[in-house]
């Protein structure tokens, strides 16, 4: 039975469905209904205080700008981890089923990706960022002196082999981080991913490391205890001689180091 005859029965027993994938790779199923629900192998749980805004669908483009408003639950979006940004991206699924007979209809409404989240009164609300916002990225990347890539991506295309290795936390003051064995520079510009505790699964911006430490950029959300395992990765501070000296990688660099800029009209003879 299609989509359109099951709605315009007498009686629809209907429910929302989200699925939520968040970056670490953690899914969660979340349905309207005051009951679970599972569908193609995912248990969907109850959360009857999930409501989406309108959700409009047309000939135009996919994936309208949209959000969606629950209640806080410890067990399932926690506003702990909320706040934490553990669910900042992640991507999103809005479908409609009926609770008789799960996934028999399956009609997806919405789908994209959570951006910001705003807390009030016990509940939450999280913009759904849909298919449109894509256009809001420049069609051309603006020239710049640094490289504009990231180290190890598609445009880089330095390899990454030997460039990340576990470490165990010793300890943590604010954002320095104490762990020994470590690359002088090595790891500046790259991140920490969170392997154990609370903040497992979680990455962070690394501003520069030593030899027995290194300086996160923010600390980290949660306590941390020593011994908890991290992956380190190594980073770029995207300079010709670094990309040259370093990597030899000159030939990639993907930017513009010796194109005048708007400094040209400031300089003067002798400078």
């Amino acid at each position: 039975m299609s989509a359109a005859a099951m709605l315009a029965g007498p009686l629809c027993t209907m429910a929302f469905c989200w699925r939520i994938e968040r970056r670490d790779g953690v899914t969660i199923g979340l349905t309207s209904h005051d009951r679970d629900l599972t569908v193609a192998g995912l248990d969907y749980r109850a959360a009857p205080g999930m409501t989406p805004a309108a959700v409009r669908s047309g000939i135009g483009l996919e994936g309208e700008d949209s959000d969606v408003a629950g209640a806080l639950s410890s067990d399932a979006i926690s506003e702990t981890d909320l706040m934490a940004g553990r669910w900042d991206g992640a991507a999103l699924e809005l479908r409609l089923t009926q609770w008789e007979a799960p996934g028999a209809l399956w009609l997806l409404l919405a789908r994209g990706r959570i951006g910001a989240v705003s807390r009030k009164d016990g509940g939450f609300t999280a913009e759904l960022t849909g298919a449109a916002g894509v256009l809001d990225a420049p069609v051309a990347p603006s020239t710049s002196p640094d490289c504009r890539a990231m180290l190890g991506d598609r445009g880089c295309r330095v390899a990454m082999a030997g460039r990340r290795r576990i470490v165990a936390v010793e300890a943590v003051d604010d954002a320095a981080v104490t762990a020994g064995g470590l690359t002088a520079g090595a790891y500046a510009y790259g991140t920490l991913r969170w392997l154990q505790g609370a903040n497992s699964g979680m990455t962070q911006a690394v501003v520069d490391n030593g030899t027995d430490g290194l300086r996160l950029a923010d600390p980290p959300a949660f306590a941390v205890t020593a011994g908890t395992l991290a992956l380190l990765t190594e980073g770029c501070d995207r300079q010709l001689a670094t990309c040259a000296g370093r990597f030899g990688n000159a030939v990639n660099f993907r930017g513009e180091p010796y194109l005048p800029g708007m400094d040209l009209l400031t300089r003067y003879p002798g400078a």
